[in-house]
């Protein structure tokens, strides 16, 4: 496990250094939205309600919607000037009765370890505190900016804290089918308290498991080993790039195949019509010179082959 915060319990006079780590994950199955014909994920853009314009990140603020639909805009210095705490501290209120604080107000569940070997010892004198005096410790932390409720208590010679929902996020019950609800006869709630004892036990963890994602895992490995994958397209950015990419290649070798095709039409009508001159001349070398010129001609032909050669 990764610690996610590291701060110190304010004890009365003693601090107990700690670190925070996450007690719980989520290993619910996460599925991804594609299209249906060729598998291609689904992106989503952020586009204004008025204008339709697709908005980038940098022009994107922060908005309160007020009671009547009206939006009023926040700026940076505005969210600066709202309080928030960044305090490494975990500072214990008041010790209440375990079974005071309802289940329903429990929110995230974390692990605390002591921070070093120095914090071991208040550490533990912290935790036997609480497992003897069979209270939970009421706090105040900051994790993220926001301070906000927590307790801390014992799980398997751990503490933990688990932050807690602030009273007004509690909803009150109010139906209307419970306000005239029916009594039950006296033979009803013993059949009622003989099918409770029927299937009274002790909890096991392990006793239940997710049968859903278990499926699901099944359901894709056979799909995986019979062949029945997806390939993923390339995104359109991509394939627009390397498009546009062979495109100019083809383009540059159709124009050097053009310019050499001109050069060659060019030099063969300049040898036609000089033609006559130049065998005349050739008729005045010497033997030699038409040896050594054969040479040249033959070198210059093999530099040019080679050189095509590398080119293509």
């Amino acid at each position: 496990m990764r610690a996610i915060w590291k701060g110190a319990v304010s004890f009365g006079l003693v601090n107990v250094p700690v670190r925070l780590f996450s007690a719980t994950e989520n290993h619910d199955v996460q599925f991804r939205q594609v299209h249906e014909k060729d598998g291609g994920r689904i992106r989503y853009q952020r586009v204004c309600s008025i204008d339709g314009e697709e908005v980038p990140y940098s022009d994107i603020a922060k908005g309160y919607e007020t009671a009547d639909g009206q939006m009023v805009v926040l700026s940076d210095a505005d969210l600066a000037s709202l309080p928030s705490k960044s305090s490494k501290e975990i500072a214990i209120e008041k010790f209440v009765p375990a079974d005071q604080i309802d289940p329903l107000y429990l929110d995230k569940s974390y692990y605390l370890e002591p921070a070093d070997a120095s914090g071991l010892k208040p550490y533990v004198l912290l935790r036997d505190a609480l497992e003897k005096a069979d209270r939970m410790a009421l706090v105040t932390v900051s994790i993220r900016t926001r301070m906000t409720l927590a307790v801390l208590r014992v799980r398997d010679g751990v503490i933990v804290l688990q932050t807690m929902l602030w009273a007004d996020e509690i909803r009150t019950p109010e139906f209307e089918s419970l306000s005239e609800e029916p009594h039950a006869t006296d033979k009803e709630l013993a059949m009622a308290a003989s099918l409770v004892d029927s299937l009274s036990g002790d909890y096991e963890p392990d006793e239940f498991e997710d049968d859903y994602a278990t499926a699901v895992e099944h359901l894709v490995a056979s799909k995986v080993e019979g062949g029945e994958l997806t390939q993923m397209p390339t995104a359109g950015g991509e394939e627009t790039e390397v498009i546009d990419l062979l495109a100019a290649l083809q383009k540059s070798v159709d124009k050097a195949k053009a310019a050499k095709s001109a050069g060659s039409s060019g030099s063969s009508g300049s040898s036609g019509s000089s033609g006559s001159s130049a065998s005349s001349a050739s008729k005045k070398q010497s033997p030699t010179k038409k040896a050594t010129a054969k040479k040249a001609t033959a070198k210059k032909a093999t530099t040019k082959t080679g050189g095509r050669r590398k080119a293509g």
